[in-house]
C-alpha cells in the first residue's frame, strides 16, 4: 500500500532544471533509498518531499492527502519526521532530556513551561523506549556533547522517532561517520524497522548501506528517474552501472541472494 506518492515533481531555479517531472511511490513498511552522483537532483527532490522546497509544478500526496505546499511543521504534525545532514540537537542537555523534549514537542504540553521536568512521566517513558531502541541506553544520562559522531546520529533518529512518526525521511544517515561506526546504524535502522510502523525514505551515498537495508531504490541522474527497481534489479542494471556505480562496487552478491544470475 503506498503511504507516499509524489506525481510530475518538477523544481526550477531560474533557467536550471533541478528536478525534472519526478514520479515516486513509496509503499508502507518499507525502506526506499534514494540514490544518484553529485548533481542528479536527489537532495533537491528530498527537499520536495519534506516541504524544505516548494515545487514549480507536481504534487505530493501523503496517506492520500495533498501535503505540497504545507509546511515542514504541518507535515510533523501528520507523522512526518525528517533528520539533516547537519546534526541537529541540544549539546548541553543529557541524551535523556533531548529525547523528552522531542516527545513533547507535538503534544499539548508543548506549551507548559513552568513544571519540572520530572513530571512529564509519559514523555520520559517514551523517550526512554526510543533510547533503548536506538541502542543509546547507557548513554542517556550524558550531555549530547560528548558523544561520539555515530552516537550523536543515533540520537538524531531518536529525536525523530519520539514524536511518533509513521513516515521517517533521513538525509546521508550516514553522512561524516567512520566506517567502523556504518554497521552499527544498519542495525539501528533494523531494529527501528522490526519495531514496526515506520516507512524509511533515505537519500545516501553509501552503497553498503543502501543494498543492505532497502527494500526498493530510485536512482536519479540529471534530475529525472534513470531507473527503479529492488537491489538486485539495480544492480544489474547496465545504465545504472554506467552512470553511477562503475566499477567500484560489487553487486554480484545482492543479484545472487535474490535469485538472480
Amino acid at each position: 500500500m503506498s503511504l507516499l506518492q509524489a506525481h510530475n515533481l518538477r523544481k526550477e531555479f531560474g533557467g536550471l532544471v533541478a528536478v525534472n517531472d519526478v514520479t515516486l511511490s513509496v509503499n508502507e513498511g518499507q525502506v526506499h533509498s534514494i540514490i544518484g552522483p553529485n548533481g542528479a537532483g536527489k537532495t533537491t527532490f528530498f527537499n520536495l518531499l519534506t516541504g524544505t522546497h516548494r515545487p514549480t509544478r507536481g504534487t505530493v500526496h501523503f496517506r492520500g492527502q495533498d501535503i505540497t505546499h504545507l509546511p515542514v511543521h504541518q507535515r510533523a504534525h501528520l507523522g512526518i519526521g525528517r533528520s539533516y545532514q547537519i546534526t541537529n540537537i541540544f549539546p548541553n542537555l543529557t541524551v535523556l532530556e533531548n529525547v523528552r523534549l522531542s516527545a513533547q514537542a507535538l503534544s499539548a504540553d508543548r506549551w507548559r513551561w513552568f513544571r519540572p521536568a520530572t513530571t512529564y512521566t509519559r514523555h520520559l517513558d517514551k523517550a526512554r523506549e526510543v533510547i533503548d531502541l536506538v541502542g543509546l541506553t547507557k548513554e542517556a544520562h550524558l550531555p549530547a556533547t560528548v558523544l561520539a559522531h555515530g552516537a550523536k546520529r543515533k540520537l538524531e533518529l531518536a529525536l525523530i522517532l519520539a514524536s511518533g512518526p509513521s513516515l521517517l525521511l533521513l538525509d546521508e544517515p550516514t553522512a561524516g561517520m567512520a566506517s567502523e561506526q556504518v554497521p552499527e546504524l544498519i542495525e539501528t535502522i533494523g531494529n527501528i524497522r522490526a519495531h514496526g510502523g515506520h516507512t524509511i525514505v533515505m537519500v545516501e551515498h553509501n552503497m553498503n548501506v543502501v543494498m543492505n537495508i532497502s527494500d526498493r531504490i530510485t536512482v536519479m541522474s540529471s534530475g529525472a528517474v534513470l531507473a527503479d527497481g529492488t537491489p538486485a534489479q539495480i544492480s544489474q542494471d547496465a545504465q545504472v552501472q554506467r552512470v553511477y556505480l562503475g566499477d567500484l562496487y560489487d553487486l554480484s552478491h545482492v543479484a545472487a541472494a535474490e535469485g538472480g544470475p
